[in-house]
């Protein structure tokens, strides 16, 4: 391994140090691989009960790239993930730079319901998303692109069991797990952020860099069952994960009829 490569497996390591205080693995911002001085900044959205794995995936990948990150809160207390860990934000809406290259969203149905609902994070989205140069979502998080009125007339995904919603917001749901359209970028649900961190990072600093953060990673990824869309999980699993996960999704459905009831014309 040369020193290029053992700098960048550092920075992937490094990249998941964005825990409280108190959790093992405790720091208060990502530490980058090389020198972030010249390096493309990304907002990143923390809210409470949102998907660990759509914050800490695309944010690893980002690390490596040698991306300035900014963990951006409504306040500066820490936020529970829906595992309980709880994330440090480094900003917060009012102090968050405004000339990010990246404005990015995680999901978590229940956060992006409460937040469907939430004037002041909408209005932050909004306002990140017509200055970035790329806005960007994973999962539930993409309703929230929605709501913001940045999904119009584009392409864009989701997690599959809430696809349906993006037409309320104007958007044109794909199913697919990496979306692009001009300059949004969405991913479909949890496990979908990693493959969309390498498709922005291609974007951004080329595909060979982007298969060097991929092999850093070792994203090789062989799932044990071909049960990761509702065609390969069958009608069955996919109808009890539905009967499950009912009374969320029917919150969800609500919050998105109230959050495109409230977009501007």
């Amino acid at each position: 391994m040369n020193r290029r490569d053992f700098s960048l497996a550092l920075g992937a390591a490094a990249g998941l140090g964005v825990l409280a205080p108190g959790t093992a693995s405790a720091a208060k911002s990502p530490t980058p691989a090389a020198s972030a001085a010249d390096g493309p900044s990304f907002a990143m959205l923390v809210h409470p009960k949102m998907i660990l794995l759509d914050l800490v995936g695309p944010l690893t990948v980002f690390n490596v790239m040698g991306a300035r990150i900014h963990l951006v809160g409504r306040t500066p207390a820490p936020v529970a993930s829906e595992v309980g860990i709880p994330v440090t934000p480094t900003t917060t809406y009012p102090d968050c730079p405004r000339d990010v290259d990246v404005l990015f969203v995680p999901g978590g149905l229940g956060g992006t319901v409460d937040l469907m609902d939430d004037p002041g994070t909408i209005a932050f989205l909004r306002e990140m998303g017509e200055r970035a140069r790329f806005v960007t979502a994973v999962c539930t998080g993409t309703l929230l692109l929605g709501a913001a009125g940045l999904i119009r007339s584009k392409r864009a995904t989701t997690h599959w069991y809430v696809r349906d919603l993006l037409p309320l917001f104007g958007g044109v749901p794909t199913e697919e797990r990496v979306v692009e359209d001009g300059n949004l970028v969405t991913g479909g649900g949890a496990t979908a952020g990693v493959d969309f961190g390498l498709t922005l990072a291609a974007r951004m600093k080329g595909e060979d860099a982007a298969k060097r953060i991929q092999l850093v990673l070792e994203y090789d990824p062989k799932p044990p069952f071909p049960a990761g869309s509702p065609a390969g999980a069958g009608a069955d699993i996919t109808a009890e994960v539905l009967r499950r996960r009912g009374p969320a999704l029917q919150d969800a459905r609500r919050a998105a009829e109230r959050a495109a009831a409230r977009m501007p014309a």
